[in-house]
């Protein structure tokens, strides 16, 4: 799902939506890849069994989406992206923000990766519970 929603509106992948003036760098779909995967890995963290109760105390971790945004502006056009253009100008995007991007890469995927260790560290130190587990019985039998 990450893949789809930071490759179609950077235009990695070609759709008649979007367009992309300056070509998809080499190192951006290993990115977009390793982003994907780490991102469905933290998320697939947040998934609780039906009817299980929320931690109130636990906090959303913004590392892994702070991650995914710097993804989102490293793989994309540098000079398709309004908020550069306005602040750098069409030559600013190509000269200063262009070369940062990869830097914003790993950064993204760093924040990502960090915020996946983070939840998979929380979890393993997460007490069990001290009640036994109800006995399933089968509802057919009379």
């Amino acid at each position: 799902m990450t893949a789809l929603v930071v490759a179609v509106p950077t235009a990695m992948l070609p759709t008649p939506v979007f367009g992309r003036e300056v070509p998809t760098t080499w190192w951006a779909w290993p990115v977009l890849g390793l982003t994907s995967v780490l991102s469905g890995l933290l998320l697939a963290t947040y998934v609780r069994e039906p009817g299980a109760e929320a931690a109130t105390t636990a906090s959303i971790d913004r590392r892994g989406a702070a991650g995914g945004l710097l993804t989102f502006f490293a793989v994309g056009c540098p000079v398709c992206n309004k908020l550069v253009l306005v602040a750098l100008g069409y030559a600013g995007a190509l000269r200063w923000f262009a070369p940062v991007q990869p830097f914003l890469a790993v950064a993204g995927v760093a924040l990502v990766a960090w915020a996946l260790h983070a939840r998979l560290r929380g979890g393993l130190a997460c007490p069990a519970p001290t009640e036994p587990a109800p006995k399933v019985t089968d509802h057919l039998a009379v």
